[in-house]
């Protein structure tokens, strides 16, 4: 599989790509957001959207604290897994983000840096463009992005993996304004290559976007227990929008 503009379709509804993550730490999500419904003290009769959902891990945390909770992704196959989980206040739809959404929500949760896949900067002001227009009046968005000169600085640049028998060898490296993962394996008789690409926006860049749509920031974090960002020394970049 080579490289594309459209990697994230192939990526995001391969089984592999669930293989390499599945030991991702829900624990860390969970204490997110925690700390996040706290902060800014969510309201379980709202609606809330979790953008870009995957299989769905923090919307269905998000339920089980009795959230109103739409999970929305590109991925067939994740949305299907994720259905599984479904019940009268937990729903699943396959949605790209760069079409508009036929709902309104009070909140829209984009997290896990699921922003910032596309070649053109258009692109990406057209996905702030729909979560602001899926707002409620008075609504909130958050944005949980890495904080992309920490990444770059402190890039692994190899790394192998060895998940349920698949060797996973990981390359990282900068190139076009994307920091790139990719990911090299043998499986079922067949060699995988497949890629990430995720854009270098540091806090200005994103700033600028925000400024397009007509977006505030209201608030801006540098990790998952919701300390101050600095550029410097924090891993993430979340923002809280409106």
């Amino acid at each position: 599989m080579t490289k594309n503009i459209n990697w994230f379709i192939s990526w995001f509804n391969s089984k592999y790509y669930h293989i390499l993550y599945k030991h991702r730490d829900d624990k860390e999500a969970d204490i997110f957001m925690r700390n996040l419904i706290s902060f800014l003290k969510l309201k379980k009769e709202e609606v809330i959207l979790d953008l870009a959902c995957g299989k769905g891990r923090h919307a269905i945390f998000l339920n089980s604290l009795g959230f109103n909770v739409v999970g929305a992704d590109l991925s067939t196959n994740s949305i299907q897994k994720a259905k599984k989980k479904e019940n009268e206040r937990l729903r699943f739809i396959e949605h790209d983000m760069r079409n508009p959404f036929p709902e309104k929500y009070n909140t829209v949760l984009n997290l896990f840096t699921s922003f910032g896949f596309f070649e053109e900067d258009s692109e990406d002001i057209t996905v702030l463009k729909n979560i602001k227009n899926s707002l409620e009046k008075d609504g909130i968005a958050v944005i949980d992005f890495m904080n992309a000169l920490y990444v770059v600085k402190y890039l692994v640049p190899n790394e192998t993996l060895i998940i349920d028998g698949i060797t996973f060898n990981i390359t990282k490296y900068v190139e076009n304004g994307f920091i790139i993962k990719k990911i090299v394996f043998e499986a079922e008789g067949d060699d995988h290559t497949y890629f990430e690409k995720v854009k270098i926006l540091d806090l200005p860049k994103i700033k600028g976007y925000l400024q397009t749509v007509g977006f505030k920031i209201k608030h801006t974090f540098g990790n998952y227990q919701l300390d101050n960002f600095d550029e410097h020394t924090s891993k993430r970049l979340i923002l809280v929008l409106e």
